[in-house]
């Protein structure tokens, strides 16, 4: 019962000096809000400068440990261990008991440094990407910076971000997926003075909810059937063998290999079980309130189409790391990788003893890739792993006691200009970025990831605003007549997904949506989840959609990326550098 693991905020004791590993999900659901001081954002905007003092300092360190999951034995995890080295206690929240975490909490304006430390195993080196923040080239996680296991990395950056919710996890080529399936993901909470005015729920009625599916075999070992890297597993397969197949020729000797394996790469890792805040099967206690719920996706590949069980409009107040100009509601909401949104969840009208589950509704088109009506539901092979869109309950809420509640829903949250097409330096051109794929491999324009490469089309310009178009057109199936969805057939082969693209070092508003007629049987089960008002860094493109965005590239030139944040299509090459030019 999660309400027996519950503390209350007052008895809360963080870590502040030697290492804590991160745990239970009752620490999760537990905040701190003290105010700290803090210093005015920064005002250049292309230097980037040592910082001598910071006002939060952490040591962060990927380590191996083991946590208790499911009933039985305990799970070999990797983790963040965390340590404040400086700052106030409410900047680092350590989680007993769960291999998420920790919880990073700062102010707009305040200097960062984070020393990170890579203590696993031999040939996992890794890197850390603040997903979300605009930070310098250097501070951003790009896979070229990963380091090897024993070596050091220090961050030291402003944070320019308004109040948002944001993430941190690892980012090494080939190897973000199970690196961060296995447990290295935090969360990095931004507040500000706005912010602060709107009397949101605060404290431990603002809940972090971290969504993620996970397997385990008998064991309580997590099963991972991902992107093989074949030049870290040794088995270099065969010439012109497609992506995945040297694994599946080794299946006897990885158990996370064989056509499982190739399937996890091309579609993405699904899970059976839905974890909460890395915790499985546990219910959430709260009392008749209002509760500011924070929700992640941070699963490798599947998408969540968010709804509560008892009919009630789900209510957003922020998408990814911005607050709203204003409160939206939804019947439902879509939830890509790497996505997140900020829910105003009042319990306040039901009564003691009530349970409401958060749900995630059925939805059609997100993952049809297949030849012959063979993929979908290969990559379980031998487990009962549902398929992408399948309807299922993620969360169990319980009212468990009476409080009275005192707050009301603003009707403004926050005054950020929205852009117009008119301002776009190329307004008459806009950038276009095409999804497609070519020997079951996903490929952004034709091209897959090289770590130095950027293309004169991937070139833009410091304090200028462009609009981008990422076009998801799918190859037809041999035999699909002109209307007919996109999914596959038995005679022939589609290649259809949906796809959440992640742009580093920019926040973007979306200008609208164009879906083919094709795609409009799939779009129709998805297209009233959509918030399209704020700003966004993770934007889902369905199959036969093209998404328009506006950006404005400010604060930091030089090389950024841009990639699916469906982890194994990033592993296998869906991603590419950018380069922002003074």
């Amino acid at each position: 019962m999660l309400m027996t693991r519950l503390i209350s905020r007052r008895r809360f004791i963080l870590t502040t000096g030697g290492f804590a590993l991160g745990g239970g999900l009752h620490q999760l659901l537990t905040s701190c809000t003290q105010t700290v001081s803090h210093s005015s954002p920064p005002s250049s905007t292309n230097l980037i400068s040592a910082i001598r003092n910071p006002d939060v300092e952490i040591d962060l360190k990927a380590v191996v440990d083991r946590v208790k999951i499911l009933p039985g034995q305990s799970t070999p995890v990797w983790t963040y261990q965390a340590r404040l080295v400086k700052g106030d206690a409410a900047n680092l929240q350590v989680l007993p008991n769960s291999y998420l975490g920790p919880i990073i909490r700062v102010r707009q304006g305040q200097r960062v440094k984070i020393h990170f430390e890579n203590a696993l195993p031999g040939n996992q080196p890794s890197i850390i990407h603040w997903h979300g923040l605009i930070v310098p080239e250097a501070m951003d996680g790009h896979p070229q910076q990963a380091i090897d296991p024993g070596g050091h990395y220090t961050y030291e950056f402003d944070v320019v971000n308004p109040a948002g919710s944001n993430w941190f996890h690892a980012h090494p080529h080939h190897l973000t997926g199970e690196q961060v399936y296995r447990g290295l993901a935090g969360l990095f909470l931004v507040t500000d003075e706005e912010e602060s005015k709107l009397n949101l729920p605060s404290g431990d009625y603002d809940l972090p909810i971290v969504l993620q599916d996970r397997s385990f075999d008998r064991q309580n070992q997590l099963l991972y059937l991902g992107f093989q890297n074949r030049a870290q597993q040794g088995r270099p397969g065969m010439p012109g063998m497609m992506p995945g197949m040297g694994p599946m020729m080794n299946r006897g000797r990885n158990p996370n290999a064989g056509m499982g394996g190739m399937m996890g790469q091309m579609m993405g890792f699904l899970g059976d079980k839905i974890l909460v805040n890395g915790y499985w099967n546990e219910p959430l206690n709260v009392a008749t309130r209002i509760y500011r719920l924070r929700v992640f996706n941070a699963s490798n590949a599947r998408i969540y189409k968010l709804a509560w069980s008892h009919g009630e409009p789900l209510i957003a107040i922020a998408t990814d790391g911005h607050l709203l100009p204003k409160p939206i509601q939804r019947p439902y909401i879509m939830l890509a990788p790497g996505e997140r949104v900020d829910l105003w969840a009042d319990f306040s009208k039901l009564k003691v003893g009530t349970e409401v589950f958060l749900n995630s509704l059925e939805f059609s088109g997100a993952e049809t890739l297949g030849m012959g009506g063979m993929m979908p539901g290969m990559q379980g092979m031998n487990r009962n792993v549902p398929e992408m869109g399948t309807a299922m309950p993620l969360l169990k809420i319980r009212v468990d006691r009476q409080e009275k509640e005192s707050l009301t829903l603003p009707k403004v949250l926050t005054q950020a200009s929205r852009l117009t097409p008119s301002e776009a330096v190329n307004a008459n051109n806009p950038r276009r970025i095409k999804i497609s794929n070519s020997g079951m491999q996903w490929l952004l324009n034709d091209r897959t990831f090289e770590m130095d490469a950027v293309a004169e089309d991937e070139i833009v310009k410091l304090n200028t605003i462009e609009q981008w178009s990422i076009i998801n057109t799918p190859t037809p199936s041999l035999n699909r007549s002109p209307n007919q969805p996109f999914r596959m057939n038995a005679r022939g082969m589609a290649h259809s997904m949906a796809h959440p693209i992640h742009i580093h070092g920019v926040q973007f508003q979306v200008i609208d949506r164009q879906v083919l007629p094709t795609g409009q049987t799939d779009w129709q089960t998805v297209k009233a989840g959509y918030i399209d008002d704020g700003w966004k860094d993770t934007v889902m493109v369905m199959p036969g959609e093209q998404v328009n965005l506006l950006m404005k590239f400010t604060h930091y030139s030089g090389r950024s990326m841009y990639h699916c944040h469906n982890l194994e299509h990033e592993d296998g090459g869906m991603m590419r550098n950018y380069q922002i030019t003074a």
